[in-house]
């Protein structure tokens, strides 16, 4: 057993101010009624920001701030400008200019076939033809250009050539015009026989690649606006279906429905209000607490528009992921109104206001305190986050709680006190008429359910105590605290425990940028069907020699090509699809009968291999006799999930430190986004261990008994493990987006673990056991509506066709749920087995048994 030593150094203090401030707060309600909602309706005004402050910029807001393939980004910028006079798409560091299309086979016919080929060959004619600034600007005036041509969609032409030759056409490796050309990114839903020649293929994929130079980006964009207009009109025809994506998709998406949340938002508050006046309801007409529950909403809701305001005014960047912080604020705001009614529902009667307030403050504003700091402190300290939309969110969220936690204690509690003045005139809830508490005689019973009320129980002087609250004290309680109850309880919290450290164990991690936009965006479309026919081939990655190296030095050589050698040997590395200046060079160095193993031939004959091979002299950075640094290119395959992508990416990384003959670095342009999978564990990690540090410290001097303080720190990394095992088996992706949404969550469940301790600790009762029933009692039916209230409001986001609010509802649903059985069962069955009496309480007891006799 633990010891039953206090640390309540700083809750006797604050008791007593907020005891004060209870008892000024029901004497002069108006003032403290008033001036919020006029700081709200001022603060308010930063919305007229919204507009200019959204930044929503997927690298900028999603990628970690100081991620290594921004630095290999750099790299490569400064040692391999583009050559806009050769363009290559291996080659980009940025994803440049462009649009793309993919046309699918009806009824899965062959892209062989002639009506096939036809409609495609007409849909690109179409695009080609495509003009901007009144004509004057077309495709051929726009786009990338490589030996003076326009890079064009060549797969055209080899089908169009095949169907009208009859010859095979071989994958993924095709030899056109003595051109080996790579086929895996263009041609999907392949089936080839047996000598890799094509007979069926599903689908093709075009692109439109422009120049994207400062001088032509205003007319590239206009390009692109027409494209996606004349795609719009044409994605079905009679032989093919098309779906078709820019440069621009992903980012125009996000940014036009960055407040498409709002009507859910609308729709969730609206909810979350229905559910609380219905729990609020009383059918006594004066203790009714209808319009105390809608109050207590809206105090939420001023607290939202103070602080976001605020944040607006001051230019703080509103990003997506910042509107979940409503939700969050939602169940705040309902935990403390429900609290807050609670006690006062426990004060006498007819007593004054002022003392009502007084007893309410000191009972209920300290557990209230404990998860406002825990919370303002956890996502203060989130702002040093990896991600700038994790630093949002947390800037955004932490400032609202702030407002939320000063709104609860000054506008709501004006509210609650000038309820209370109605209450003690015995006025009706809706016409404020003072009405009998009594039915008169002459009057019938239906006069008795509209107009008479004020009823309250004579024996404590407080108002009935609910059904529900009954049900905790007579029923729920007494059966909990039974010992083969107690035993059931720890058997179902190690089978709990059991099944979330497994779901743990298979915890996927994988992020989608088209998860921020719509289920029915172009972006989904066009993603899905590429993963649908073209997840063979993934991205073209450049391993880079990041150093000078004696490349002429046969011995060193070999050690190179051994450890490039080593990316073929992984899995998700093609071997046979390969592209390397260097051995590039030493076959023309062969075939010309030339010694490269001399630094000064080596040196010499370089430029006249550039002259015959243009596109290989962007891959080396030569000045005067020194190679700072080259590049070769491998092929990935099988990238079909965000979970590859992550072993594709430690994979690479991994190869090229064991690269003991030179400094090789690996770099694709999307690795970017890749970046997150090497923090997005480890912050949340750190994330969860922060809040549970700050927990322990502040319910440590909060909380009178240091073994709550220790439980409720348990508690949360309980419901993480639980959280984390059933995201799992639910099949949400840690990433940054989720961990974002996780970290939210996980700080919640603080308030019904805190709350109930609390409660327990501050009981009067002596036995571990009648503490628990007292705490249920008081605070049962508190925890189950603000937690059932919570997810009713947000069970709308699971209809909702972005999966950023989809999965905010799964894990915020998994949060209450679980917090609440921690808050209901898990904890009250814990403290008791913990916690034993005092030496004082013991003596105490003895003391009035021996008086009894």
């Amino acid at each position: 057993m633990m010891d039953s030593r206090r640390t309540d150094c700083l809750t006797k203090p604050l008791s007593r101010l907020f005891e004060n401030l209870g008892s000024k707060v029901g004497s002069y309600p108006l003032y403290f009624f008033i001036v919020p909602v006029l700081l709200s309706a001022a603060l308010s005004g930063g919305f007229i920001f919204l507009e200019g402050r959204q930044d929503n910029s997927l690298e900028r807001q999603f990628t970690p701030t100081k991620g290594p393939s921004k630095a290999t980004r750099a790299f490569v910028k400064e040692n391999f400008p583009y050559n806009y006079s050769m363009f290559s798409e291996d080659r980009q560091y940025d994803k440049g200019s462009f649009a793309s299309l993919i046309a699918v086979a009806r009824n899965s016919r062959n892209l062989l076939d002639t009506l096939v080929l036809e409609d495609i060959i007409s849909l690109n004619n179409k695009i080609l033809d495509i003009t901007v600034d009144n004509g004057r600007l077309g495709f051929n005036e726009l786009c990338a250009r490589a030996n003076g041509e326009c890079v064009s969609n060549i797969i055209l032409e080899i089908l169009s050539y095949s169907l009208t030759n009859q010859t095979s056409i071989t994958y993924p490796v095709h030899m056109h015009k003595a051109t080996p050309l790579f086929l895996g990114a263009v041609l999907g839903g392949v089936i080839t026989d047996d000598s890799g020649s094509v007979r069926n293929a599903e689908a093709v994929k075009l692109f439109y690649y422009l120049d994207d130079r400062e001088s032509t980006a205003e007319a590239s964009k206009l390009w692109l606006r027409e494209f996606k207009k004349l795609l719009s009109d044409n994605t079905d025809s009679e032989h093919i279906y098309v779906s078709y994506y820019t440069s621009k998709s992903k980012q125009d998406e996000i940014d036009s429905h960055t407040t498409d949340g709002f009507p859910l938002f609308l729709i969730a508050y609206a909810c979350a209000v229905t559910v609380s006046v219905i729990s609020c309801l009383r059918l006594d007409n004066v203790r009714n607490k209808v319009w105390v529950a809608v109050f207590g909403i809206l105090s939420a809701v001023l607290a939202v528009l103070s602080g976001f305001g605020l944040l607006l005014y001051i230019g703080v960047p509103f990003v997506i992921t910042v509107a979940n912080a409503v939700f969050l604020l939602l169940g705040i705001g309902l935990n403390n109104m429900f609290i807050m009614v609670s006690d006062w529902q426990h004060t006498h009667v007819n007593d004054p206001v002022p003392k009502r307030m007084a007893h309410t403050y000191k009972e209920a504003i300290m557990p209230i305190t404990i998860t406002a700091v825990t919370d303002v402190l956890k996502f203060f300290i989130g702002v040093k986050s990896y991600f700038p939309s994790m630093q949002a969110f947390c800037l955004y969220t932490s400032t609202s709680i702030i407002f939320c936690y000063i709104y609860t204690i000054t506008f709501f509690g004006a509210f609650l006190a000038l309820n209370g003045r109605r209450e003690g005139s015995n006025r009706h809830w809706l016409t404020c008429k003072r009405i009998p508490s009594d039915r008169p005689k002459n009057r019938s019973e239906l006069y008795s359910i509209c107009c008479v009320g004020g009823d309250f129980d004579k024996s404590t002087g407080a108002e009935k105590m609910q059904p529900v609250s009954y049900f905790f004290k007579d029923y729920y309680g007494p059966f909990l605290i039974k010992p083969w109850v107690k035993g059931m309880v720890i058997f179902f919290f190690v089978a709990y425990l059991t099944v979330s450290i497994y779901g743990c164990l298979h915890v996927q991690q994988g992020f989608e940028l088209h998860d921020l936009a719509a289920d029915d965006s172009l972006v989904n479309t066009f993603n899905r069907k590429d993963r649908h026919y073209f997840y063979d081939y993934g991205p073209s990655v450049m391993v880079i020699i990041s150093e000078p190296f004696p490349y002429w030095d046969e011995t060193k050589r070999h050690e190179l090509q051994a450890c490039v050698e080593d990316f073929k040997g992984l899995r998700i590395v093609d071997k046979g699809i390969f592209s390397s200046w260097l051995d590039s060079y030493l076959l023309y160095g062969q075939a010309n009968n030339l010694t490269l193993n001399d630094k000064d031939a080596f040196l010499k004959n370089l430029p006249h291999f550039f002259e015959l091979f243009p596109f290989y002299q962007q891959d080396v950075n030569i000045t005067g006799d020194v190679i700072h640094a080259s590049r070769v290119f491998i092929q990935m395959v099988d990238i079909d999930s965000g979970s590859m992508e992550l072993y594709a990416l430690k994979a690479l990384r991994s190869t090229s430190a064991d690269c003991r003959a030179t400094s090789l670095l690996v770099y694709n342009q999307k690795f970017i986004f890749f970046d997150q999978y090497d923090v997005v564990v480890s912050s949340t990690i750190k994330n969860v261990g922060v809040i549970a540090a700050v927990m322990f410290i502040v319910s440590l001097l909060l909380i009178p008994k240091p073994i709550c303080s220790f439980l409720v720190t348990c508690s949360i990394g309980s419901v993480t493990v639980g959280v984390t095992g059933f995201m799992a088996l639910w099949d949400i992706n840690l990433d940054s987006i989720s961990m974002i949404i996780f970290t939210v969550c996980i700080g919640f469940t603080v308030d019904f673990s805190a709350h109930v301790s609390y409660a327990f600790v501050s009981s009067k009762k002596t036995d571990p056991n009648a503490k628990a029933v007292d705490a249920l009692t008081h605070l049962g039916f508190p925890v189950l509506q603000g937690g059932l209230s919570t997810i009713f409001g947000v069970s709308v986001l699971s209809v909702s066709k972005f999966n950023t609010f989809r999965t905010f509802f799964k894990i915020f649903f998994l949060v209450m749920f679980i917090g609440m059985v921690h808050g209901l069962v898990f904890i009250p069955v814990i403290l008791t087995i913990f916690t034993r009496r005092s030496e004082k309480e013991e003596r105490k007891e003895n003391t009035v048994k021996v008086t009894k006799l």
